[in-house]
């Protein structure tokens, strides 16, 4: 990488050097007292974030070797301990019915605060592309937009301005930093590189904490990705240092966690005790625990492949015992449980086909209100009166079902949580097809700095790309069965899919600047390849990365 853009050593002692190239405005970001708050961060809690890293692979080790999941033995306590609450509701979060998410560009940021929705998750992570313009950029979008400052005009010349209300009328900002994996490449600490976490939570906590308790709301996040919760105590520390850093009183921060992972499925209760002081609720996200699912039993045989993703629906009864356990935990200790994501993009040149969609969303909002979530995740402005809809038809003036609905009807079950084998549909060639078409289109919208793709009708991140290539894999590795169209059925092989990714690769539609050919190899390299990838957003950070060098030079 090229010399530093910035270098600063703070009162410490302790060495932070900046690579990106930086505009005015990005600079305003990266000032140095900043710089020492992320230095501060670092120092504090790098070394534990890397031994939780290296813990998650002991663990995957484990379920490799034969081991089952189960509730901990060693917390059976917090579990049984009936007397012990989160935090309040606070400020913004005590009606969170229908919730908006998205990346954090300036078009976005705008459409996301006119939406209508209650709150909106701004995405650093899976609807994002790391890149560092995109990150930084982003900072700079939420400090105007909560100053309500902040209008974006298009190269068509369309106009976005945030409409006339003022902040607490607007959805509350909840921010989604990057997972504990993810390192910011572009900020070294003493030679380290800054976690991308650190980065996306402190940046937008020491520019914003402060006005925000001013306005009525608070700094908020959601957690993504935990597997453990030693990770939620993790970032329950990384609260309060930042909080006694700023002279911010404790428990200002509220954190909603991603349950997202298998893993983290058995540890609900814990996660919540483990954040208590800050915890407002838990969220059930479709995608990525399908992933966390696949990643997790990827070599453990053919009782736990997973039919083609349209498939594993939030109906099946392993998902069914997911969200009926979220939604017990979470009101059962006084937290929101927040349902999952509404991907279809509104076409208004086929009605029909999005009165249909309409239809299904609306269907999928109503089990998920009736099964006693508090709210719900929306992608498209264009679906949050038909999610609002549903809500409001069950909650009236009610805020949220915390009391009301405590689903005590839900009995914990670890043999539910993984049956796997219970899961019904069919793996297809369709449904490989379907794979390898959206991993490819969307690495190559990741790769060109877009993190949320609309393919197929469908808004897509980088969830779905790692269950289409993780899915490829295992149905590789445990020698499973394809039906064909024709009746037959065809054994997946390296040779079969590779034969299959030339020919959904020649059906692409070209542009001028795509990335296909290097979204294709990428994403044929970890869906073939011997060894599993983690992420497969991690070999795509190091192409990005070689590439800026290769510019820098």
């Amino acid at each position: 990488m090229a010399s530093p853009t910035i270098q600063h050593t703070t009162p410490q002692g302790i060495s932070v050097a900046v690579f990106g190239e930086l505009d005015a405005r990005q600079r305003e970001v990266l000032t140095d007292e900043a710089l020492e708050f992320l230095g501060y961060l670092h120092t504090k809690q790098n070394t534990k974030r890397l031994e939780l890293l290296a813990a998650r692979k002991d663990a995957r080790a484990k379920v490799a070797a034969g081991e089952q999941l189960d509730f901990e033995k060693s917390t059976r306590t917090i579990r049984e301990d009936d007397s012990w609450r989160v935090a309040p509701l606070a400020p913004g979060l005590k009606d969170r019915r229908v919730e908006i998410t998205g990346p954090v560009d300036r078009k976005m940021t705008i459409n996301a605060l006119n939406s209508g929705a209650k709150c909106w998750l701004a995405d650093f992570e899976d609807a994002s592309s790391p890149y560092w313009d995109n990150m930084i950029s982003g900072q700079v979008n939420l400090y105007d937009a909560i100053r309500h400052d902040i209008d974006f005009t298009s190269e068509q010349g369309k106009a976005y301005r945030l409409k006339k209300p003022a902040l607490a009328q607007m959805p509350t900002i909840i921010v989604r930093p990057r997972g504990l994996h993810l390192d910011e490449s572009h900020i070294e600490v003493d030679g380290e590189p800054l976690a991308g976490s650190l980065m996306d939570f402190g940046l937008y906590f020491f520019h914003n904490a402060a006005k925000l308790v001013e306005l009525g709301r608070g700094p908020y996040y959601y957690l993504p990705k935990l597997e453990h919760h030693l990770e939620a105590r993790w970032w329950n520390c990384v609260f309060n240092k930042a909080q006694d850093y700023l002279g911010i009183p404790q428990g200002t921060i509220r954190a909603t966690v991603l349950i997202e992972t298998i893993t983290a499925a058995f540890q609900m209760e814990e996660i919540l005790y483990q954040l208590r002081d800050h915890a407002a609720g838990l969220n059930a996200g479709r995608w990525d625990y399908i992933f966390s699912i696949i990643k997790t039993y990827r070599d453990s045989g053919a009782d736990y492949v997973l039919p083609d993703r349209a498939d594993v629906s939030m109906t099946q009864p392993m998902m069914r015992a997911y969200t009926d356990l979220l939604v017990r935990t979470c009101h059962k200790r006084g937290a929101s449980a927040i349902g999952g994501m509404a991907a279809f993009i509104p076409e208004s040149s086929n009605p029909e086909r999005t009165k249909e969609a309409l239809r299904k969303v609306r269907e999928d909002k109503t089990r998920e209100a009736k099964d006693g979530f508090d709210g719900s995740w929306v992608a498209h402005p264009g679906l949050v009166p038909t999610c609002m809809g549903v809500f409001d038809e069950l909650l009236l003036d009610a805020p949220h079902q915390i009391r009301t609905n405590k689903r005590e009807d839900v009995v914990p079950s670890a043999d539910a949580l993984i049956n796997v084998q219970a899961t019904t549909g069919s793996i297809t060639e369709a449904g490989l097809d379907t794979n390898i078409e959206v991993g490819i289109r969307y690495m190559d919208a990741w790769l060109n700095g877009s993190g949320a793709a609309a393919i197929n009708g469908l808004m897509e991140d980088a969830a779905t790309a790692e269950i289409s290539r993780s899915q490829i894999w295992q149905w590789i590795h445990t020698g499973t069965q394809a039906q064909r169209t024709d009746g037959s059925t065809k054994t997946i092989t390296t040779e079969w899919v590779s034969q299959k990714i030339e020919e959904g690769f020649a059906g692409l539609t070209r542009y001028d600047g795509d990335r296909l050919d290097h979204a294709k190899e990428l994403f044929a390299e970890s869906a073939l390849s011997e060894k599993f990838e983690d992420f497969l957003t991690l070999p795509a950070y190091e192409r990005y990365l070689s590439a800026d060098a290769k510019v820098s030079a």
